[in-house]
Parts: structure tokens; sequence; C-alpha cells
């Protein structure tokens, strides 16, 4: 068992009480949650939105802690406790020294954005397991390595349990891991002492504010990835974003920079076609830039992605640039582009015959603003629009996604939206308010565009359905109340045209996780 002072390594300790039996401590392991403490733990006082692990303390020293760590000294208390200013940074760093700092030992890639971290992530997964490497991802759908996946409760998890999976990932022989690192994660110091080779900034919209008070402190959070990234490492930054554009000179990391709306940056994308929604372009490595020992030179190629969206050329980019970056070559770079399936509900085509039925996840003003661009730019006759209100989130993410739906309709040729409360497809947590029904229909009625709102989401998608004609594209948006209409849409077009082969219909759905119970 490590010495409790091995532990402790690293931190700024402020001071403490038992200083006899601090050098003498054998700590079996840690702990933030009293229920999970065992003998010879040292127990971590958290302080959450709920609770505040200063009141468990007398209960982690009966399930057998030896040692305490506390933002307040509590002197009824004889068990020796370590004060320190942020109990949540002390986690993160004695977690890391617990399991024997495992990130330093493999290639991490860290990467952060509003919209598109999820399949940035598996993009990235993706060129390295086409080169050839062992791969581990940690994320919002899951943390898959070797043969283990394991259901993803946080976007990124505490960073006990972090450390945790990256020592396994480690004893594992895992080379590269890839993780989603949320702004709450950022800003609850999950990753805090996390080694990072390369990290990434893709984009920012209005989000999570509920949690960080406002933008500002959104956006603080989200680019300390970025700005506090390690000399020597890497950061790559996403001109057509002006926030992320912002922090290049923020920084001790090398930047990489890239653009597809523009001839900038280290490498662009140029002749975009997405015509059929799925990108074709050029990518043009227009500035050199030198990686070790390796310079890449001016040089151009064309590449094909097999999922559609103009986000997935935003995602492309970010997972090119880390696949560059860690000397991957263009042409595995390439082929593994033809062979990614992509992400459930990331805009993703679940019919393709005489009409089209898009599914995506439309969580913001910022992703509903880059899917409706893409169907800007794709060939369709007519556009039914099935909108999942997003349930308990307030008004103004209501109000803020309305508007964008709104500034896109005349662009789209949308003259009514379907809405849906999704009242049987929703958990308590994410029941539409009469707030947030209320400051859709205010949006709406101001723009003078016609809506329907169903209370259920068969009917919504049924309505749709009885529309759509040859050449029409169905698009089922939503966050959690959508996250059935896959398998609705699918069942109800089965049931009016019951000659469809349902094993074929049926295929896209084949891995899906969510909706489908």
């Amino acid at each position: 068992m490590p010495k409790l002072k091995e532990l402790l390594s690293g931190l700024n300790i402020i001071g403490t009480t038992g200083d006899e039996f601090l050098n003498q401590l054998e700590i079996n392991g840690v702990s933030y949650h009293s229920g999970k403490t065992k003998k010879d733990d040292i127990f971590v006082c958290i302080k959450g939105y709920k609770t505040d692990g200063h009141s468990y303390i007398d209960s982690a020293i009966k399930n057998g802690a030896v040692a305490v760590i506390v933002e307040v000294i509590n002197k009824d208390f004889e068990i020796p406790q370590i004060l320190v200013e942020d109990s949540r940074k002390a986690l993160a760093i004695i977690s890391s020294n617990f399991y024997n700092n495992p990130s330093k030992k493999m290639k991490m890639i860290g990467i952060t954005a509003t919209n598109g971290k999820t399949t940035t992530a598996y993009m990235t997964n993706h060129i390295f397991e086409t080169f050839g490497l062992s791969t581990g991802i940690i994320g919002t759908v899951s943390i898959k390595y070797k043969k283990k996946e394991i259901p993803s409760y946080l976007t990124t998890p505490e960073s006990l349990d972090l450390q945790g999976y990256l020592r396994d990932m480690h004893d594992e022989n895992i080379d590269v891991v890839t993780m989603e690192v949320s702004s709450s994660a950022l800003d609850l110091k999950r990753v805090y002492g996390v080694d990072f080779d390369i990290v990434t900034f893709n984009n920012i919209s209005r989000e999570h504010i509920d949690l960080h008070g406002s933008f500002e402190e959104y956006f603080k959070a989200k680019s300390s990835l970025i700005t506090n990234a390690k000399e020597g490492s890497w950061a790559i930054l996403n001109l057509d974003c002006p926030y992320s554009s912002s922090l290049q000179e923020k920084t001790k990391a090398n930047v990489l920079t890239f653009s597809v709306e523009k001839d900038e940056g280290h490498f662009c994308c140029k002749n975009l076609d997405l015509s059929s929604g799925r990108g074709k372009f050029v990518l043009d490595i227009r500035k050199p830039f030198t990686v070790g020992d390796y310079t890449y030179e001016k040089s151009e190629y064309e590449l094909s992605l097999s999922v559609p969206g103009y986000h997935s050329v935003y995602n492309a980019m970010v997972a090119i640039g880390v696949g560059l970056l860690s000397g991957i070559p263009i042409e595995t770079i390439k082929e593994s582009f033809t062979t990614f399936v992509g992400v459930e509900r990331r805009f993703e085509f679940i019919y393709e015959k005489d009409f089209k039925i898009i599914d995506d996840h439309f969580a913001n003003s910022g992703n509903i603003d880059v899917t409706l661009e893409t169907l800007d730019y794709m060939d369709y006759k007519n556009l039914e629009l099935v909108y999942a209100i997003r349930g308990s989130r307030g008004p103004i993410v209501n109000k803020e996604n309305a508007e964008s739906i709104v500034k896109w309709s005349k662009k789209l040729g949308l003259n009514h939206i379907i809405a849906t409360k999704s009242i049987s497809h929703t958990t308590e947590k994410d029941k539409v308010l009469d707030e947030e029904v209320q400051v859709f229909k205010e949006v709406l009625d101001n723009a003078g565009l016609r809506y329907t709102i169903y209370e259920e989401l068969d009917e919504a998608i049924d309505n749709s359905l009885s529309h759509a004609g040859e050449g029409d594209v169905i698009l089922l948006a939503g966050c959690q109340g959508m996250d059935y209409g896959a398998n609705l849409a699918l069942n109800l077009l089965h049931k009016k045209n019951p000659k469809l082969d349902k094993d074929e219909l049926f295929l896209p759905l084949k891995d899906r996780v969510c909706g489908m119970d």
C-alpha cells in the first residue's frame, strides 16, 4: 500500500492535524463517497451542488477512513485531517498519484466543444484504430477499450474514477486515449493533472449557462483545456469560431489552426460538396508545420466522408489535425473516413429511399445552426421538421432554439413546424414545462411561422410521414424528447408499408442504444 505522503505529492497543503501519524499511514484506497469508503482509505470531502462531503466525515470514519482531506478542519474528529483550498483539485492529484499517473504513460487526446465532441472523438479514435493502434475512448456514450464497454453517466468521469479507468487502460496496453472533455469536468477539476498531448477546441455556443452562471464563465471553463495546456503539447483551434481563434496567443502549447469557410490556417477545406448530405472536399495543407522530425509541406488531398452533415466536416478537420500531429499517414486518415459509421443521433440517416429521414440531436442554437446549414447545402424537394421542445432546460435555451429555427425557416422553405412535448417518452427531469412551450409559441408567433404542437411524439412523427413525398426530407430534431423518434418513425413507416423488409428497414438502428427499450 502507498504511503499517505506519496499520495499528497504535488498537493498545496494549508495545514494538518495529527501530524505525528501522517508519515506513518499507509493508504488502501481513495474515496469521495462515505458509503463506498473502506478500511484504511483516505476520504476526500467534496462540496457538491446538493451535498457537502464534510457532513459525512463521521460516516467515512465508521467505514474505515484513516485520514480525510478537508477545506475546513473539524476539531470534533481526532483522525488526521489535511487542509486544502480546493478539495476537488486535491482529489484529482491524489487519484493520479494513487494510480501511478497513468496518463503520463499513454498518448492523451482531449476534445472540447459545445457541439460535436462525441463525433469528433469517435472519428479520431477510428483513425487510430485504422492505423492499428490499441485505443481507448472516454465520452458521453461510453468508456470503451479492448473488449470492455462501460456506459457513461457523466461526459467526463469524476477524477478518481477517471484515473482508475486510465490505469486499467495502461495495464491493458492501450496506446492512445481519446477523451471528450466537458465544461463541467474542467470547472470541477475532473481532468486536473491529466497529461494531455493534444487538446482541441472546435466551437462554443450558449449551453450550460445555468451551471456556469454566464456565457463568459462557460467560455472560461471550456477554454481552460487550451490555456492550461502544457508546454510542448499541441492545441488545435478553429479559425471560423472567434472564441477558439482568440486562444492562439493564450496557451503554452504549439498551435495548429484550420478553417472550413476561409482560406486560412495551417490547413483548410476547399471545394466542399454537400449536395448528397455527405461531405466531399479538398484538404489543403497551406502552411508547412513540423511535428518532431517530420515537416508537413504544402499539399492537397481529396477526401470523402461516409457520415452526413456540415458539422461532420468540422469534426473531420479536428480529427485530421489530431491524426497528422500523431504521425498517421494521410492515406490512412482518408481510408478511415470511408469506413467510419458515425455516432447515433448526430445527423444520422435512418431511411434513404423515396424520401429521407434524418435523426439529429438538436441540442442548442449552435447545434441547430450547423444542422440546418447542412440542409441548406443538400438537394431535396420539401422539408418536414419534427421538433421535440427541449424539456426542463428553461425559457432562455428554448427561446434561442426557436429563434434559430425561425432564422432558417425562409431559407429552407419551412412554412410549418411540427412540435411535440413527447410526454410519454421523457423522464421527469426532461419534462417540457409550460413556460418552455409558451416561449416557443411566442417566438414563432412573432415571426408569423405556423406550427402544431402535439402532446405525444408518435402523433407528431405520424403527421410528418403522412405528408412526405418523393425527394422530401423529414428531420427528427431534438434531445431527450426525440431519443425514441427513429424507432417510432420506422415502426410507423412499416405499419403504413408492411411490404417493406423489416430487417432491412431497421438495419440503421442495429447498434442503437438510446430509445430502443
